[in-house]
């Protein structure tokens, strides 16, 4: 099997799994809970969140645990709107957003809130001069992401909280749930306010995410019905998903340390060779792009026969995001970055871990040489 999807989901790390399976099985009892067997999970949790926070150099107190990219998003940014709307109504974001986040600014306007959608370039990168133009006295959030799910492009994330430090009225929250753990980022130098994370993109468990809250920034509970998490987010806490993120995390952080140069010379390979092949145009920006993603189109071919024709010889990509892959429109990214409908309807997105192999790639460009010209031949 070669697995080349990992931005959709990464296989777990067995560590990771047994750390899970332990903190399930022998620390089960309710965070909540007064007695011994709750007050132990509290404390794993409390270590959880002291361990996150001192990866992404933090405090403690600033992370919120969350069930994934999603809710974190979510929670983000309607937490933001309704806890100021009363200071204003006006939202920044970009054409090229998440669904989770995308699909939130929609449900926003419908409910009296105004959003303006930042265009981008043929990169997929936003205008720190649009940015400017766009705030006003009565904008309360920005939200950008990191590092495009679809295309890898990676937003000027540090200017642009440089830029909104002058507007001490406006929250700044990143959606960076592709980019920890491949594409660094300093959250208190970016001056960011609220970063969303997830653990499954970087090999934990689903269900499990966490998102940063900057001391001081204040957020409207979307989930009622307890004191957890802060009181923003009720619910018993997982605490063995937490623990596992925790580990999860750091495995992959000393990771990004050793083996940022293989995944590097794995996107170089892909972005070099791919374009010889007949028929295949890049999409992905050759520059200032994620090392682990690459989206490429053969607009003479469906995206869906081509990843069946892979998954026949157990090889596994996909189109766009994992999220929007069944539904059968172009890639609203794509669009929005200036392709043609063909192109943003025919996008494959190949994505890496550190755990591919040159060997994978190889053999991913020797079967898709192979089997492009055949389906073409059956099309004709």
């Amino acid at each position: 099997m070669i697995y080349l999807d990992n931005s959709a989901t990464t296989r777990p790390h067995q560590d990771v799994l047994e750390t899970y399976t332990k903190v399930s099985y022998d620390y089960f009892g309710n965070p909540s809970s007064l007695h011994t067997l709750g007050m132990e999970a509290e404390g794993l949790l409390t270590k959880a969140r002291s361990a996150i926070a001192d990866q992404l150099h933090v405090s403690a107190k600033e992370i919120l645990f969350t069930s994934g990219g999603t809710e974190g998003n979510n929670l983000a940014i309607k937490g933001t709107a309704y806890h100021k709307k009363s200071r204003g109504r006006h939202l920044i974001t970009t054409e090229v957003e998440h669904a989770s986040s995308y699909e939130t600014y929609k449900e926003l306007e419908a409910d009296g809130f105004e959003v303006t959608y930042l265009s981008v370039d043929s990169n997929g990168r936003v205008s720190l001069e649009d940015m400017k133009k766009a705030i006003r006295k009565e904008t309360i959030l920005v939200s950008i992401i990191h590092v495009n799910n679809e295309t890898g492009t990676i937003q000027p994330i540090e200017e642009i909280g440089q830029l909104l430090s002058h507007f001490p009225q406006v929250r700044f929250h990143v959606d960076d749930v592709q980019g920890i753990t491949k594409v660094p980022l300093n959250i208190k130098k970016a001056k960011i306010d609220l970063l969303t994370a997830s653990a499954h993109k970087f090999h934990g468990v689903r269900g499990t995410g966490m998102l940063y809250v900057r001391n001081g920034v204040r957020l409207k509970p979307q989930i009622h019905g307890g004191v957890q998490e802060m009181e923003v987010r009720s619910g018993t806490e997982h605490v063995a998903g937490a623990v596992a993120m925790a580990r999860a995390l750091r495995m992959e952080m000393e990771k990004a340390q050793k083996e940022k140069s293989h995944l590097v010379k794995l996107h170089s390979k892909l972005i070099h060779i791919l374009p010889t092949i007949n028929g295949v145009t890049i999409n992905s920006p050759l520059e200032k792009s994620a090392p682990h993603i690459i989206n490429f189109s053969v607009e003479s071919i469906k995206p869906e026969v081509l990843i069946q024709s892979l998954s026949a010889k157990k090889i596994y990509v996909s189109t766009k995001s994992a999220c929007s892959s069944k539904l059968a429109e172009p890639s609203r990214v794509l669009l929005a970055m200036g392709k043609d409908s063909k192109a943003a309807g025919s996008a494959i997105r190949v994505s890496l871990s550190y755990e591919t192999t040159e060997q994978e790639i190889d053999v991913f460009l020797s079967e898709l040489k192979k089997i492009i010209p055949t389906l073409v031949g059956v099309r004709k």
